[in-house]
């Protein structure tokens, strides 16, 4: 089944192409603990999935940025008019599904921190949220092959149990590195857009992989898709809700 081009915000399926070249999928059994790079025997994988619970990551790229101040810092350049506007459509459409993130981890660069405060000022829950703003997102997202591991550790560093949401702010090419790592599939983030993948863990160290992908959240057209799908459309949206996702190749 096909689903025609449309404008807007919409969630759209990843496809399951394969990964990039020098990306190499994580281990299904793979960990996360401060080490990341533990291994579950049998008897720990049994017990983690005696009381699955589902975790959900949200990977959200920043709005579109400004290029017109050509003597500012890439750091410090500001969001476009378009940036902006996309930035409040992503958050209301996070609320209508649901996620919402209890902690909030943010590259500290300007576009970063301006899609953030214009989604806490559409959606209260945003900014009821847990913030922090990591410098080394910003520095690290440019490095090949570095931003899983880095996102794994900082995740580690300053989750707690109970929060069940997590959204992670930040750049390319780091940000479509780490969505393809954590699910295996290779996943392109445009601006704006977001991975929204989910995973079962007694803790955020515990967390199995490869990360399920549940929804894909794009400020982009949505392009045409040939997939089974179960479609729910509402004003400019588009939903797409998808199962059986390919597991990474070891």
């Amino acid at each position: 089944m096909n689903a025609s081009a449309a404008a807007g915000v919409g969630i759209s399926p990843s496809t399951s192409k394969p990964l990039a070249m020098g990306l190499t999928p994580i281990p299904i059994r793979l960990r996360w603990r401060r080490s990341c790079s533990m291994i579950e025997t049998e008897a720990e994988l049994a017990e983690s999935e005696a009381q699955p619970v589902f975790r959900r990551l949200i990977l959200l790229r920043h709005a579109k940025s400004s290029w017109q101040h050509t003597a500012l810092r890439d750091h410090d350049r500001p969001l476009s008019k378009t940036g902006r506007a996309d930035a409040a459509l992503v958050s209301k459409k996070l609320q209508h599904m649901g996620w919402i993130p209890q902690l909030i981890l943010s590259s500290d660069a300007l576009r970063t921190r301006a899609t953030l405060n214009i989604m806490q000022e559409q959606v209260r829950g945003f900014l009821e949220a847990e913030v922090h703003f990591i410098s080394s997102f910003y520095s690290i997202a440019a490095m090949d092959g570095q931003t899983a591991d880095h996102l794994q550790r900082t995740i580690c560093q300053y989750s707690r149990d109970e929060i069940l949401t997590i959204m992670c702010m930040g750049h390319n090419r780091g940000w479509e590195e780490a969505a393809s790592m954590f699910t295996g599939a290779s996943i392109e983030l445009k601006t704006c857009n977001a991975a929204l993948l989910e995973a079962t863990g007694k803790s955020w160290e515990e967390v199995s992989f490869p990360f399920f992908i549940k929804y894909f959240l794009s400020c982009c057209p949505i392009v045409i898709f040939t997939f089974f799908f179960v479609e729910v459309m509402y004003m400019k949206y588009k939903l797409y809700k998808f199962s059986n996702m390919p597991r990474p190749t070891t």
